[in-house]
């Protein structure tokens, strides 16, 4: 790819960044999928972005399935690729779109790991013993009680926050805010930690959580803390962030019934992307099926 067409690739960077809003993890994940396009050019003489066609693109895909990319990965190169090619159209740089109606090859879509009830509960009802214990302690529940994203949570200001009426700010994907319940022990969790986080604290830190220096809290620290509170509760599958988001949409889903409902609250665009939930919602049915109702129930 010539150096000219490269510096296209750092122009839409800017555009993603600084035009739509898009979160730092969010740009490095188009650039990680876009340099998977670039590759594919260099090694097929692909000279510049008016080349690449349809028929191209179909052989990326294509390639990266047979290297063992999953239908998910692929999809999300595709996106990408989507996105930047409606950028050089703007820019002029190109005439078409060739990655317009092409779909990644569908792979089995895996139920996304939770915890039941119960495993929250041991998770969750325990004493913290010092300062940094209740720091974890209020990131924990907050997790659960309101369904937040990894990014969502290191990126919460104290303004967000709104104590008196139980609801906090959320910035998502996309720049999109939402407000989202505060669960009663979230808020007690909270209520502990922040006098500790003023004596952290530094004059023009805004961070809900941040580390002894002050310093806002890295989404690394956040999944290492996570993962040491699961083994010093006794857990032997990992603690992380994602786990609990489940955690918290698929308990609600149960007790709801309303798909809707936890639609708005997880701050999922499209409904499919939270229709996942309802297979663990009918799993959960089922099991209570098989182990009540006496036709379900098999003979001994």
């Amino acid at each position: 790819m010539e150096e000219e067409q490269q510096i296209w690739i750092q122009k839409f960077f800017t555009h993603l960044q600084y035009e739509r809003g898009l979160s730092p993890q969010t740009v490095v994940s188009y650039r990680r999928d876009l340099a998977k396009a670039i590759a594919f050019c260099g090694r097929n003489g692909i000279g510049n972005w008016q080349e690449l066609d349809a028929q191209r693109v179909r052989a990326l895909v294509v390639a990266h399935h047979q290297a063992g990319l999953s239908g998910r990965s692929i999809q999300r190169l595709l996106s990408a690729l989507r996105s930047f090619y409606v950028y050089l159209q703007r820019e002029n740089i190109v005439d078409h779109n060739p990655a317009q109606g092409i779909s990644a090859p569908k792979g089995k879509r895996a139920l996304p790991p939770s915890l039941d009830v119960d495993q929250t509960a041991q998770l969750l009802n325990t004493q913290p013993c010092s300062d940094l214990l209740l720091r974890d302690q209020a990131i924990l529940e907050l997790f659960y009680s309101s369904g937040l994203r990894l990014a969502e949570l290191v990126g919460l200001n104290l303004s967000a926050l709104d104590l008196d009426t139980a609801l906090v700010r959320v910035v998502g994907k996309g720049a999109k805010t939402r407000e989202v319940p505060l669960g009663r022990r979230a808020k007690v969790a909270l209520l502990a930690w922040l006098p500790v986080r003023a004596g952290w604290i530094n004059q023009s830190q805004e961070a809900v959580f941040i580390t002894r220096h002050g310093r806002r809290l890295s989404p690394r620290a956040v999944q290492k803390r996570l993962r040491l509170w699961g083994l010093r509760q006794g857990f032997d599958v990992a603690i992380h962030p994602h786990r609990l988001r489940h955690a918290f949409a698929s308990h609600l889903l149960e007790s709801s019934g309303d798909l809707r409902a936890v639609q708005e609250l997880l701050g999922h665009a499209d409904i499919s992307t939270t229709q996942i939930y309802t297979h663990l919602d009918f799993q959960h049915l089922a099991k209570i099926y098989d182990q009540t109702h006496p036709r379900a129930r098999k003979k001994r």
